[in-house]
């Protein structure tokens, strides 16, 4: 519901003010067009004005191309510091003379020059509606009546363009296209508002301190560029600005790995990283998968996981030296078959003083990439944070074949089982097989129909008897 007030409330705020320009802009952009379509017809046309009496009004005028300039001189011709022969002398062709007629100084744009009574009054006059041209005027007096009209002497602008009728129109037309406006306005704000939610909070403070030095860059050129006119200053330095603000962003981006906002940030989204861990690359079996093409991805070591891989390769225990050892091994082979990243983005794990098992989460999270992984403890804590756990094990069991009850497999008995009278089996896959009455073929290959399939945590047991026992 207060979705639909905003979008409301600011249509309504750009309907407002279209509205307002339409009445205060059109009109006068009416006039415009109108008196150069006139001028064009008249001039095409080749025909003079009609020759008429008017009473005429003697002006001098000073035009400038800035504001500032043609103030300037109107404020020191009215305290007498300036005198209008030695600024028209200073400003050459841009001082004429000119005789307007009472319908002349009717215009709207014209009317402070009906107030001036008293020869030497100056005025303030904006001389071209549609480019920042400015004249200063002053009265000289009556002149003589002139015989012949010209454009100045007759009514200026389009006749209808004040009517009640069409400034309703214009402002109806103007609420419209402001209404959409605001529309889009809105719409785009609140994209915006989106992707900025969506950032992260490094990438936001990257953004805001990158706009603030394209800002505090571009000041410059604004002051050097201040001669060449309003418009286009202004232009050239968003221009500038725009362009300084994205290489300031791109050169932090860039250097995010050293920068302290960045560091130990969590990313959340899945960039399909895999994370291998210690006992996975002990396992060995994890080679086989990546090199299959199975694992899709980056693979990522850290350096901490090597580290502790190295550590229990140089223990004085036999057996962890040779788990240790056979780790590395896995980690080259790996390295000799495809690119590997090995402790590149260590700075997001946190604290080295943390346990592995609490670092390798914490980097999952940071990435968001997978751990691969065959630790149960592990596997649990990641999912509680919502981390992804691939779990090797897992794989294999899902991957051994199907055994239906029926079904006759060729078994050799290796030991004796632990009820009387059986015996027990292994499959390739290690799935063990108790058979009955396979006891007396200790050491020997046997044909087992199968009776029963269990699914246990561990795995899946299979009972079966010595095929041609059952009746």
């Amino acid at each position: 519901m207060s979705f639909l007030k905003a979008r409301g409330l600011v249509i309504s705020l750009f309907a407002m003010v279209g509205a307002v320009l339409s009445l205060v802009a059109l009109p006068n952009i009416l006039d415009y067009i109108y008196e150069r379509v006139k001028d064009s017809s008249v001039s095409g046309a080749g025909s003079t004005p009609k020759s008429v009496t008017i009473e005429q009004f003697q002006f001098r005028k000073i035009t400038f191309v800035e504001k500032s300039r043609a103030q300037e001189t109107l404020t020191g011709l009215l305290n007498k510091s300036l005198s209008f022969e030695a600024e028209c002398t200073a400003a050459r062709d841009a001082c004429t003379s000119s005789q307007l007629s009472h319908a002349a100084l009717s215009r709207t744009e014209l009317a402070p020059l009906a107030k001036l009574k008293a020869q030497g009054d100056v005025a303030l006059i904006k001389e071209d509606p549609m480019r920042d041209v400015w004249a200063v005027y002053q009265y000289q007096g009556k002149g003589g009546p002139s015989k012949q009209a010209t454009q100045e002497e007759s009514p200026q602008g389009y006749p209808g363009s004040r009517q009640p009728f069409l400034l309703l129109a214009l402002a109806l037309l103007g609420a419209i296209l402001g209404g959409g406006i605001g529309n889009l306005v809105f719409n785009g704000s609140d994209r915006v508002r989106d992707l900025w939610r969506e950032m992260e909070t490094g990438d936001r403070v990257n953004l805001f301190v990158g706009t603030v030095v394209g800002v505090i860059g571009s000041l410059p050129f604004l002051i050097a560029f201040g001669s060449l006119g309003p418009l286009f200053a202004t232009l050239l330095t968003l221009g500038l600005t725009l362009g300084f603000s994205a290489l300031s962003v791109y050169a932090l981006n860039s250097m995010e790995e050293v920068l302290p906002w960045k560091k130990g940030e969590v990313r959340g989204r899945r960039s399909g990283i895999k994370i291998l861990d210690t006992n996975v690359l002990i396992d060995g079996r994890i080679y086989d998968v990546v090199r299959t093409g199975f694992l899709e991805g980056d693979i990522y070591v850290p350096k901490f996981v090597l580290k502790e891989l190295q550590y229990i390769a140089d223990s004085s225990d036999a057996l962890r030296r040779q788990r240790g050892r056979r780790g590395l091994d896995v980690l080259r082979h790996l390295q000799n078959e495809m690119q590997i990243q090995v402790g590149d983005q260590d700075r997001l794990a946190g604290d080295a003083s943390e346990d592995v098992d609490a670092r390798l989460v914490k980097l999952a999270l940071a990435l968001g990439a997978d751990l691969v992984s065959n630790d149960f403890n592990l596997n649990k804590v990641a999912s509680i944070q919502e981390v992804r756990v691939l779990n090797i094990n897992d794989l294999a069991l899902s991957l051994r074949p199907t055994i239906l009850p029926g079904e006759t497999l060729n078994v050799q008995v290796i030991k004796e089982g632990s009820q009387a009278g059986q015996g027990v089996g292994y499959m390739d896959d290690g799935t063990m097989i108790v058979v009955e009455g396979g006891r007396a073929r200790l050491g020997d290959y046997v044909e087992v129909l199968v009776t029963q399939v269990i699914q246990t945590e561990r795995g899946k047991m299979i009972f079966g008897t010595l095929d041609g026992t059952m009746t």
